[in-house]
């Protein structure tokens, strides 16, 4: 089984904000894959897929992003997920709009979301896909920078790359490996 998680924020408000680019790409790979069910539980909202014979969940915690790890490690104990069989979908500010790379490991960069993630789970050794929402333009506080709505090329562009990488679930689901995973999407 495999896990899929779009960091985001629930509510209208957040909708098309730079901190819900996870869920941005997530409704991407949603909408190429399909889902048979949805549930709402373990403080997320739940898409049920099957693809290549892999059960495969996509995920949109629904905790705020600041405790994003409350629903992801409900969500992987209760399924019996392991760590190796996650990948999180999250921005990242430190690349520009456009800039994508899916990442093994590491720390939390000041990401509070992944902070969360990694508090909860107790390790830093997660599988992700980091989205650039570029730097705050000048004058603007992160906070406020992240909470912004992308401008209309921007949110365009953040959905055609996320459409260009969807095929690395049909592979992850048929057994390649993360890191050639990540050598041909990184390239």
């Amino acid at each position: 089984m495999k896990l899929i998680v779009g960091l985001g924020n629930h509510g209208s408000q957040y909708e098309i904000t730079r901190h819900n680019a996870g869920w941005i790409a997530l409704d991407q790979l949603i909408e190429k894959y399909g889902f048979t069910q949805q549930k709402t539980e373990h403080n997320s909202i739940i898409f049920f897929s099957t693809i290549n014979n892999e059960k495969v969940l996509f995920i949109k915690p629904q905790t705020y992003m600041n405790n994003s790890g409350i629903a992801i490690q409900a969500i992987m104990h209760y399924y019996k997920i392991g760590i190796k069989d996650l990948i999180i979908l999250h921005d990242e500010k430190d690349f520009p709009v456009g800039k994508n790379q899916f990442k093994m490991n590491g720390s939390a960069a000041g990401h509070n979301g992944i902070k969360s993630v990694i508090q909860y789970l107790g390790t830093q050794n997660f599988n992700r896909y980091r989205i650039g929402i570029g730097q705050p333009e000048q004058g603007w506080k992160i906070i406020d920078w992240v909470l912004s709505k992308f401008r209309s090329d921007e949110l365009e562009n953040i959905i055609s790359t996320s459409k260009n990488i969807s095929e690395f679930v049909n592979e992850w689901t048929k057994g390649v490996t993360f890191q050639n995973i990540m050598n041909k999407y990184n390239s």
